[in-house]
């Protein structure tokens, strides 16, 4: 890690007079493996290094960037990021953070790397995958196979530094695992998946991913497509947490600053349900996207984005948050081969106080919804547009009844916020920046035979 920021250091103090200059570099080894029938079908060990450097003179932002940390592609790196700022377009928002602003929240402590994860042997990932894979086949009778099973992991050192005096380094381990099973009744076959996720190797829990998946797939069969109609949704924590992605993306600054956003001019107006509220906390150690800093070693803050159904803010990063003159809150996020953006890391909404369980009691006749298609294809975080593909089970008096596939659900993104009856108690955090529970939504319409 000192190797790393001494690097970025050294690199934002040759920054030459009236020019700021920054350097991003992170240095990540992953492991990857895939099995089937039995059998190792890939395994991947791969170390993927870094460094972006940006350089801004009077408004005109020059930015490149080298895929390794040798001193000399990376002097090439510095050249180029020069050169380019020389062609570009001047813009008065255009500026590196500084060190107040990086520094305008009390920075927290978190520990997000675990040794324990650095020495777990590759043989004891790929006995882990296996071991998955036996599991879901084991798990109920009527699976007659596995689609995918894989393990996966990351080791990540990131830094950041600026000739404004900004210094920041971190560093994290994720793990995680997922499994498709195929469970098969007479001639129809259905899949489900399972995962797991977590910091350390001794976080994941093979046994539970393979009884989801096994669950998930078997309770489709004999699916079939239902007659069209309106009715109460329940989202399954999945589901939930791929929307949240949507929605954090539709609010991040860049997409209000182009005015490619449902939330564009509706700060403080009621966007939402009175029971939603919606938060970034990338401070929150439980969420796989925390982080100490971001993308612009500004410290990490939590971020109320929709508080009881208000819209409150927006995430934005040192450009988006000076053309909108609110400042950064801490949401840039990029790799080293992109200049900055902003967005989520930690989404989540607030839970509720009722169960999954408790929440479905009483409902004559809802959807569940186990999985969706199409979520990207489907929504238009502009209009608000809303039709995906999904399948799952009618919940007849408060109780999961017959399976249902081959249906559209559809609504647009503002109603099914106003639409928001309840959010479960079940949050948890999933592999990305989102996390899952449980939620009603009052009515939306079923598109089936």
């Amino acid at each position: 890690m000192a190797d790393l920021l001494g690097l970025v250091v050294d690199l934002a103090e040759r920054a030459a007079p009236g020019e700021e200059l920054e350097a991003y570099a992170s240095h990540t080894r992953e492991t990857d493996v895939k099995v089937f029938d039995g059998e190792v079908e890939s395994l991947t060990v791969a170390e993927r290094a870094g460094v972006g450097v940006r350089v801004v003179i009077e408004g005109r932002q020059g930015f490149a960037w080298a895929a390794t940390l040798e001193p000399e592609i990376i002097d090439a790196a510095l050249a180029d990021a020069r050169d380019n700022a020389r062609f570009a377009t001047p813009d008065e928002w255009h500026g590196l953070v500084t060190a107040e602003e990086a520094r305008s929240n009390d920075a927290v402590t978190l520990d997000l790397w675990s040794e324990e994860l650095a020495r777990t042997t590759t043989d004891a990932k790929v006995a882990f995958a296996l071991e998955l894979e036996a599991a879901t086949r084991a798990a109920d009778p009527r699976v007659r196979g596995v689609e995918y099973a894989s393990y996966g992991d990351g080791l990540t050192e990131l830094a950041v530094a600026s000739s404004h005096g900004v210094q920041a380094a971190s560093q994290r381990t994720t793990a995680g695992c997922v499994v498709i099973a195929m469970a098969g009744e007479d001639a129809q076959t259905q899949t489900g998946y399972g995962l797991s996720a977590g910091r350390a190797f001794s976080d994941l829990d093979p046994a539970k991913a393979a009884a989801d998946a096994a669950t998930r797939s078997t309770r489709l069969l004999g699916a079939t497509q239902p007659p069209s109609r309106r009715l109460p949704v329940v989202f399954d924590p999945l589901v939930t947490a791929s929307l949240l992605g949507v929605l954090g993306a539709a609010l991040s600054g860049e997409a209000i600053v182009k005015g490619r956003s449902i939330f564009v001019g509706r700060e403080g107006e009621s966007v939402a349900a009175p029971c939603v509220t919606l938060q970034d906390d990338p401070t929150n150690a439980d969420a796989h996207g925390a982080t100490m800093h971001d993308a612009e070693g500004v410290a990490s803050r939590r971020n109320d984005l929709i508080v009881e159904g208000v819209l409150r803010g927006f995430l934005h990063n040192t450009y988006t948050g000076r053309r909108s003159n609110t400042g950064t809150n801490g949401a840039a996020v990029r790799s080293f081969a992109s200049t900055p953006g902003c967005g989520a890391r930690a989404i989540s909404l607030s839970p509720g106080t009722r169960s999954p369980e408790d929440l479905m009691t009483g409902l004559e006749e809802a959807l569940y919804v186990q999985s969706v298609s199409g979520l990207h294809s489907g929504t238009n975080p502009v209009s608000g547009d809303f039709s995906v593909g999904a399948e799952g089970l009618m919940v007849r008096d408060g109780a999961f009844a017959e399976p249902v596939r081959e249906v559209t659900i559809a609504s647009t993104l503002p109603r099914i916020l106003l639409d928001i009856a309840e959010v479960g108690t079940d949050l948890e955090w999933l592999p990305g920046s989102a996390a899952g529970l449980t939620v009603l939504v009052s009515e939306m319409t079923m598109s089936g035979a």
